[in-house]
């Protein structure tokens, strides 16, 4: 198959996504209007920023095999997998980790393998050098003509798909917040949100790059710096994939405050921050704050 275009007309996505205010009286006590941004609602398979950011990477490979990196729950890999299956093209992901290789597949693997990914384990050093040419020649000369896309999706095309996001909440919220794993949502949403609007991102990983990731991404998508964003980073609570019972809590109490499934890894943290800074008085009296919703939870 050669023909991916349009990814619009073969999976029908949810496009704009709805955009929905809930009241939540840790917000309106303050003056602050919270709305949802239920991207998670775009496609079934391909939830929220993984469309945004595969779709545009997908239509580039025209058909050809897609090799993708990740952790043994990553979401980018179970999307990748999906889209691997849904539109008729090879997949291969490489997961961090080779001692998962002689363990049972966890869910999300184990969903990755059922849609037809291939899946290679490769130790934790080698993963960190996944960009390094030595690496990269090697999984090329075992898998061949591939299309390389980067962990989490994020490239300057991710960073161009997420636009359009940004462009549908022009005129419509002060500030849009956004959970942020590898930078490329935050670096497209802010590029397309309109004057006086800002984004802010909520990293789930520890370590302080994302700045310098996101403005590198930034300049490769668009040139030059883009929109205006900022970064909190108090709401890691550990690291990637680590909760807190405080956390737990927190997500339990959302979910039965607004009947909204909360994924963990992601939305989750966004939402504790948001409530958080409200409460810091960080959003003006009247300010419309938007809370993009990025994925759902993941298999059981």
């Amino acid at each position: 198959m050669n023909d991916l275009s349009p990814l619009d007309a073969r999976l029908r996505p949810r496009l704009p996504s709805p955009l929905h205010e809930v009241r939540d009286e840790r917000f309106a006590r303050h003056g602050v209007r919270l709305l949802l941004k239920r991207d998670d609602l775009i496609h079934p398979d391909l939830p929220g920023n993984k469309w945004r950011k595969l779709a545009p990477n997908l239509e580039a490979a025209a058909g050809r095999p897609v090799l993708t990196f990740g952790g043994a729950y990553s979401n980018h890999l179970r999307a990748t997998a999906a889209a691997g299956r849904l539109l008729g093209f090879p997949t291969i992901g490489v997961v961090r980790g080779d001692e998962l290789a002689h363990r049972p597949l966890n869910p999300s693997l184990a969903r990755c393998a059922a849609d037809g990914m291939a899946l290679r384990f490769v130790d934790r050093a080698t993963y960190r050098a996944k960009g390094s040419p030595e690496v990269l020649e090697g999984l090329l000369s075992r898998y061949g003509d591939v299309v390389v896309v980067p962990e989490g999706g994020s490239n300057a095309l991710a960073a161009q798909g997420c636009t359009a996001l940004g462009r549908e909440l022009a005129g419509e919220v002060d500030v849009a917040a956004v959970a942020c794993g590898t930078g490329g949502t935050l670096a497209g949403l802010a590029a397309g949100l309109g004057p006086g609007q800002r984004a802010l991102g909520v990293p789930v990983l520890r370590g302080g790059f994302l700045a310098g990731a996101v403005e590198r991404l930034q300049r490769e998508a668009f040139g030059a710096p883009a929109g205006t964003w900022s970064l909190e980073e108090r709401f890691t609570f550990g690291g990637y994939a680590r909760t807190t019972p405080e956390l737990e809590a927190f997500a339990v109490g959302f979910e039965d405050r607004h009947g909204l499934p909360v994924e963990r890894v992601y939305v989750a943290k966004l939402l504790f921050a948001l409530v958080a800074l409200a409460g810091e008085g960080v959003f003006a009296p009247g300010a419309r704050v938007a809370a993009v919703v990025t994925g759902t939870p993941g298999p059981p």
